[in-house]
């Protein structure tokens, strides 16, 4: 019973909820019952309820965490593994603090990831690490060049337009990457955001009084602190949860050619698909997307994403792969 518990789609009111999180992490319970047209008290208790047995986490995203003078690149990688060492190949990747994003396509001996690294440099995991693995078959890697669309931005559709406006910032989006940053990863940080931030990166809904108490800093200094934070984008959330509980049992990994001169627009246009919860540039011959969908709505939406989707480029612009992707818990949902 337990485990078909953790594979059953969540209830309507449910998903609304999660859809309230990611457009603000730290929504309180209140303000979601007065947009959602709930009771605080019934939000309060299901909201505890999906964080207590861990079906939703609330986390401060990738983009946003301090880089401590180390990376803000970021390198795309796809891995084939002797079969039989997969399992062994992912724990090893999902362990490490450069690897924020990890999935598993439904070959069963193939990786894709992305990590964390120092523009310009010969990264030890990519030029000796991985190629001296025994167990590692092939690998590819290419330079994220821009990024158009982040795990952190995508919104479960299922609130309506004028609850979305209710939930949404009033300063810059909450999932743009932050202010600060070199590259698609990390942000540079004082003493105090960087404590308040490592404080609040495993769970994005601390209390301030809370945060007070692991930091040793002043309640109102941390209040004043995060209020800022917020106000300039860097305050960025993700909420974690298995899409296949959000009724999206699918994730598609899509790797496109595109002409030099259209980029711009199939980008754009991927990244305003209601499905895409990745999409970026990447150095080499292929553009990387990709999306979350039912079942039934697959083949709708590739070709809505090749054809329909990129009015005016989709001349340009040919699959050169299309993947199917089994979700992996450890890396889910971060990039």
């Amino acid at each position: 019973m337990a485990r078909a518990s953790a594979d059953s789609v969540l209830s309507l009111m449910d998903q609304r909820l999660v859809a309230a999180l990611q457009w603000d992490g730290r929504l309180t319970a209140e303000r979601a019952a007065r947009v959602l047209g709930l009771s605080p008290a019934t939000v309060r208790r299901r909201l505890h309820a999906l964080g207590a047995d861990g079906t939703v986490r609330v986390v401060i995203s990738s983009v946003a965490r301090p880089r401590n003078a180390g990376s803000a690149g970021a390198l795309f990688l796809r891995i084939r593994v002797l079969r039989g060492k997969l399992d062994t190949i992912v724990a090893a990747l999902a362990a490490r603090e450069d690897i924020p994003f990890i999935d598993v396509t439904t070959s069963g001996d193939e990786i894709f990831a992305v990590a964390r690294t120092e523009p310009g440099s010969r990264d030890p995991l990519v030029f000796r690490q991985l190629p001296s693995t025994q167990a590692v078959t092939s690998l590819e890697s290419a330079t994220i060049l821009h990024v158009f669309r982040l795990t952190s931005e995508w919104r479960h559709q299922v609130l309506t337009a004028p609850e979305h406006a209710a939930l949404s910032p009033a300063g810059p989006l909450s999932g743009a990457t932050a202010s600060g940053s070199p590259g698609p990863y990390g942000v540079d940080t004082d003493a105090l955001e960087q404590s308040l931030i490592d404080a609040l990166t495993p769970d994005a809904r601390l209390t301030s009084a809370a945060l007070a108490a692991r930091t040793g800093h002043p309640e109102s200094t941390v209040r004043r602190r995060l209020a800022q934070l917020a106000a300039r984008g860097r305050l960025i959330t993700q909420v974690l949860v298995d899409p296949r509980r959000l009724g999206l049992p699918i994730e598609a990994k899509l790797l496109l050619h595109v002409a030099p001169d259209h980029l711009a627009a199939a980008g754009q246009a991927l990244a305003d698909h209601p499905s895409v919860h990745g999409a970026f540039a990447t150095s080499g011959d292929a553009w990387r997307g990709a999306c979350w969908c039912t079942r039934w709505r697959l083949s709708w939406c590739v070709a809505g994403l090749l054809r329909g989707g990129m009015s005016g480029s989709s001349g340009d612009v040919s699959a050169s792969e299309l993947g199917l992707c089994v979700l992996c818990g450890e890396g889910l949902g971060s990039l």
